[in-house]
């Protein structure tokens, strides 16, 4: 998006040196408009991250993403093995939708939603600026050398961080273990919950890890969103950019002069004054472009916002904008690769919302049993069979049984032929299906069972019924 000629700036970045070692970024402490609204989606956002996992409708917890015992609960709907088809599709409809957003608005998912973003900005670096200082005052910290005012304040900022990664190390476990087992351990003790411990440090370990030395480095490095940008982007994308057309102008950038008319002397309303490049968390200057590293974070649009009105230069010398518009003066339109991202997405949401009510609280697996032929039993032909039943609620079913539907015959449980199955729980057997041989239309002929607590038809499922070839 750049006219300059000089493109060496995309071969290193803006966090390692000359040398090749790290080069720690103290960015200044942006304000303005933008960052104002940041601030009220973080907090909101932190606010929905922090509740999910303790937050439970109809007793299932909000959010849950249970690994180990392969439960998964999304906006209160329990997830089961079984269900694993939602899961995956609900996971195309995240990626299509993330993709679809960048090709439309770039990369402002990082900037606005992203937790590492909205931990890093606007929990922890607030921390920083207000023991640390801002820009200015960190970078000669860092200089310092290690008196009693430096190791007051770093010992001071290290504990503060190291509280709210533990913080997040619990709320990260109440989604991968749920809440409940979040506080029987607190309840327990370390002790008792040793494994559940120790999980609970390791995340601690890599939260303030993450935080407190590899900061960006996780978009950079880690993170592969910021090199699936550099292919979906295109002329027609919103990014955060800078108008080179009119920063630039004929004889390029200067700093400002009150005493000259830049429209006279060909000059860009860019005064180089590399604010823009103080402000940026990732260290770049977004005057060369879009770049790996930029997050759409819009920090430098409320510094150059803020120096422009200082000079009484209009704003918006950096703002949201694609390339053709500031080039070519071409407004936004929804073109036709969007176009076929949308409706990719609209065919997945309702492929997702068709399945997800269709899905049954209780499943039920019948099969025959392998190896094993019908019996005669008088006139009767005998099939066996296992199932498994699957209570995805949170509700005990304590009279379950069999009927068969559509077809006269007995279904008879090995064990009581009423049972129960708790909340969450699983309940399998053997049972036998006996019908007359006058009614058997085959040798193998399809049967629907029913699955009722009480009177009430919980979940229908087919199977086989094999008989004798030749019939009376």
């Amino acid at each position: 998006m750049s006219n300059l000629p000089d493109e060496a700036f995309r071969d290193t970045i803006g966090t390692i040196d000359e040398g090749g070692k790290r080069k720690f970024i103290f960015p200044k402490k942006p304000s303005g408009k933008f960052y104002d609204y940041r601030k009220i989606v973080s907090y909101v956002l932190l606010g929905i991250l922090i509740a999910n996992p303790f937050i439970k409708i109809n007793g299932n917890q909000f959010m849950m993403f249970n690994i180990v015992e392969r439960r998964f609960n999304i906006f209160g709907f329990p997830f089961w093995p079984q269900d694993f088809y939602l899961f995956v599709i609900s996971l195309l409809v995240g990626v299509v939708f993330i993709i679809l957003f960048t090709v439309v608005f770039g990369r402002i998912f990082c900037g606005w939603i992203c937790p590492q973003t909205i931990f890093l900005e606007m929990v922890f670096r607030r921390i920083e600026y207000w023991i640390d200082g801002d820009r200015g005052a960190q970078s000669r910290l860092a200089r310092q050398e290690w008196n009693a005012d430096k190791i007051r304040k770093r010992l001071t900022k290290w504990f503060v961080f190291f509280l709210i990664s533990f913080g997040i190390a619990n709320v990260f476990l109440a989604y991968l273990v749920g809440s409940d087992t979040l506080f029987l351990m607190m309840e327990q003790g370390p002790v008792s919950q040793a494994s559940n411990f120790i999980a609970l440090l390791i995340f601690t370990g890599v939260f303030y890890f993450v935080f407190v030395w590899f900061r960006e480095q996780v978009c950079i490095i880690a993170c592969p969103y910021g090199r699936l940008q550099g292919v979906l982007l295109d002329n027609k994308s919103i990014n955060v950019a800078y108008d080179f057309v009119r920063g630039e102008k004929e004889q390029g950038r200067a700093k400002f002069n009150k005493k000259e008319d830049r429209a006279l002397t060909g000059k860009g309303d860019c005064i180089d004054c590399h604010q823009c490049v103080h402000v940026c968390p990732m260290g770049i200057d977004i005057r060369n472009g879009t770049q790996l590293e930029c997050t759409n974070c819009t920090a430098c649009i409320d510094e150059c916002d803020s120096i422009m009105d200082s000079v009484g230069l209009p704003k918006g010398l950096i703002r949201y904008a694609s390339e053709d518009e500031i080039e070519k003066k071409e407004p936004f339109k929804f073109t036709a690769r969007m176009k076929g991202y949308t409706a990719v997405l609209f065919i997945l949401l309702s492929v997702f919302v068709g399945m997800l009510f269709l899905r049954t609280n209780v499943e039920a697996i019948i099969l025959r049993l392998p190896g094993q032929l019908f019996q005669h039993k008088g006139d009767k032909i005998s099939n066996v069979y296992t199932y498994k039943i699957v209570n995805k609620t949170m509700k005990d079913y304590s009279d379950i049984h069999f009927e068969l539907i559509d077809q006269k015959g007995e279904i008879s449980k090995v064990g009581e032929q009423h049972f129960k199955v708790a909340k969450e729980g699983i309940s399998q057997g053997t049972l036998f299906i006996e019908i007359n041989e006058v009614l058997l239309e085959s040798d193998k002929t399809k049967v629907k069972i029913g699955v009722y607590n009480g009177n009430e038809l919980l979940e229908t499922t087919t199977t086989n019924f094999l008989g004798p070839r030749s019939f009376n």
